[in-house]
């Protein structure tokens, strides 16, 4: 039985790619992934261990299907639960807004009592602001992957990061 449930959304692939690279490195009988398009909110109560993917779109836009859900997802009681995050964006096509869909999603769940781990270090990217840095900690509140501009570092900061939540999901 899975311990992890990944919940992302995806439009073009990218971000369900990610997704399955990080389910591969923890280990496909260890986590199970979802499409944020074809949940419910009951899916999350399965799951103590929690990892959100989402891409942001345009000028900080949520992808949509996330859009759809996020009403389900403001709902959802997050106590007792430890969760990731992972977001997509372009640092430089859209430098002013990079990751900040995942930055609004980390609000929410922290509202509803999340407990985050998986911070990422903002050194290696250049972008002008993001709602997903934690202000003043030179931290992302998950990791960054930029597809755009850095698709070359994607499972190398996988490999890194999956290494780094194994063992914070342990802890």
């Amino acid at each position: 039985m899975s311990t992890i449930g990944l919940f992302f959304g995806s439009d073009e692939g990218n971000t369900e790619r990610v997704a399955e690279l990080i389910q591969q490195r923890l280990g496909r009988e260890r986590v199970t992934l979802y499409d944020i398009a074809d949940v419910t909110q009951l899916e999350f109560s399965e799951y103590q261990q929690i990892i959100l993917g989402i891409p942001t779109w345009d000028f900080g836009q949520i992808q949509s299907d996330w859009e759809e859900f996020w009403e389900e997802i403001q709902a959802i009681d997050f106590t007792g639960k430890t969760v990731a995050l992972f977001g997509l964006g372009d640092q430089f096509g859209y430098g002013d807004y990079f990751l900040d869909a995942m930055g609004m999603l980390h609000d929410v769940i922290v509202a509803n009592g999340a407990d985050i781990v998986g911070h990422w270090p903002t050194e290696g990217y250049d972008y002008e602001a993001s709602k997903a840095e934690v202000s003043g900690a030179g931290l992302f509140v998950g990791l960054a992957i930029d597809e755009d501009q850095q698709d070359e570092l994607t499972e190398s900061r996988i490999e890194l990061w999956c290494k780094q939540i194994d063992s914070e999901f342990s802890a």
